[in-house]
């Protein structure tokens, strides 16, 4: 059922949004309607369209917190002239990439777009968006809260987005989908390490924007390289649900159909449009999809990959990914001082990552005891559950192999 009503979220949000128009209204008649839901089906059953009960419920809580709002500025009997037809019929219609548009309007900063847009569109908490970002969850909700009050100042529409208004969103509807796949993809907290509904809904979204704006490089390479992430999904997890890691992988379980999908949109966009991150990244994972085992990987390739996405797109998460391409390249000593230098961003400080790529390469260098230690930091400072069990299990195995 969470499932469900984490897939049908968006869509009803949007529907609410075309009818109304009041984004904040909407949003909160939403999440009392999700309520509802969570409370009342698990009793009575799924109603047979859920999604059409949810648009009611919340059409009927979004009538009452209208009223009540206006109530505070009219007078009684003004409001009842005033109070807004019954519901209409449920529409057929998916308006969730309009929403999204909605989201990333150009009257709100980048930060504020992509964190209302992750809220209302990609269905994350405020803390999940927040260890995203790598930010304090305060102040996501700020930026969350102030999005709402601009969008409603700016009193904008809720309509289809036209070819011009693609421009000055663009930017912000990439780095939403790409954080909702990352999301679904390695879950930041909870007892699974993917979250499919998520990078399902973000792959959705990227093959209708991508329909939309077929000559856009960054978008056919942010499709093709979640074409070519996902494809790995089920070779992730082994028996329990626990972590696989890229190395010892069965790529006999990869999708090949779609590693070939998602090599050729890359291929395409490289040669017909400038080139971009999500390309870059694209073309990393297509290196690793091409090759049919582990030590049959490209690591040079894919560390002068790292060297020029740093160069275009620094984060934290590149420099990491650099420096364990680096590791295999030049050997983990190599990716040890690397490391060592990149862990002095205060984007990753006390980030669980570092200490997991550290305990990695001590391991690889023979220092188990290290390791070890480096292994339990990491596992302490991760909320997935099977993260945190790949970690420990490390850890012992190299305690168990010092002794």
């Amino acid at each position: 059922m969470t499932e469900v009503l984490r897939e049908l979220a968006p869509q009803v949000l949007a529907a609410l949004v075309r009818r109304y128009g009041d984004f904040d209204l909407c949003e909160d008649a939403v999440q009392e309607a999700l309520l509802a839901a969570a409370t009342q089906w698990p009793a009575q059953g799924m109603p047979d369209n859920p999604k059409g009960w949810l648009i009611t419920t919340a059409s009927r809580r979004r009538i009452e917190l209208w009223r009540s709002e206006t109530a505070r500025r009219r007078r009684e009997e003004n409001v009842a002239l005033m109070t807004p037809p019954d519901p209409a019929p449920v529409p057929a219609v998916d308006d969730t990439l309009t929403l999204l548009m909605l989201c990333c309007h150009p009257s709100l900063t980048p930060a504020s777009q992509v964190a209302l847009a992750l809220r209302a569109v990609g269905g994350l908490t405020t803390a999940e968006i927040a260890r995203a970002y790598l930010v304090p969850e305060s102040t996501i909700a700020q930026r969350i809260s102030r999005a709402k009050q601009r969008i409603k100042a700016a009193r904008a529409r809720f309509r289809p987005p036209a070819p011009e208004d693609y421009g000055p969103r663009l930017a912000a509807v990439l780095n939403v989908l790409y954080l909702v796949f990352t999301e679904g993809h390695t879950a930041s907290s909870g007892e699974s390490l993917q979250r499919v509904d998520l990078t399902a809904e973000a792959i959705r979204l990227a093959r209708q924007l991508h329909a939309r704006l077929p000559d856009e490089g960054e978008v056919a390479g942010l499709l093709a390289l979640m074409l070519l992430t996902d494809a790995r999904r089920a070779a992730r997890t082994g028996p329990g649900g626990a972590l696989v890691p890229l190395a010892e992988q069965d790529r006999s379980r990869w999708d090949r159909a779609m590693i070939d999908e998602g090599t050729a949109l890359v291929t395409r966009a490289l040669t017909t449009a400038p080139v971009g991150p999500y390309q870059m990244q694209a073309v990393i994972a297509a290196v690793h999809g091409q090759a049919a085992r582990g030590e049959d990987t490209d690591w040079r390739e894919i560390a002068g990959l790292y060297e020029l996405l740093a160069a275009v797109a620094p984060g934290p998460m590149v420099t990491l990914n650099r420096v364990v391409a680096v590791a295999e390249v030049d050997g983990p000593e190599a990716g040890l001082r690397e490391l060592a230098v990149a862990a002095e961003d205060p984007a990753l400080a006390r980030h669980h990552r570092v200490d997991a790529v550290r305990a990695h390469l001590l391991e690889r260098a023979g220092d188990l005891p290290a390791a070890a230690e480096a292994y339990h930091r990491a596992a302490r400072g991760t909320l997935s559950a099977p993260e945190r069990r790949y970690l420990e299990v490390r850890a012992r195995s190299c305690a168990s192999r010092r002794t």
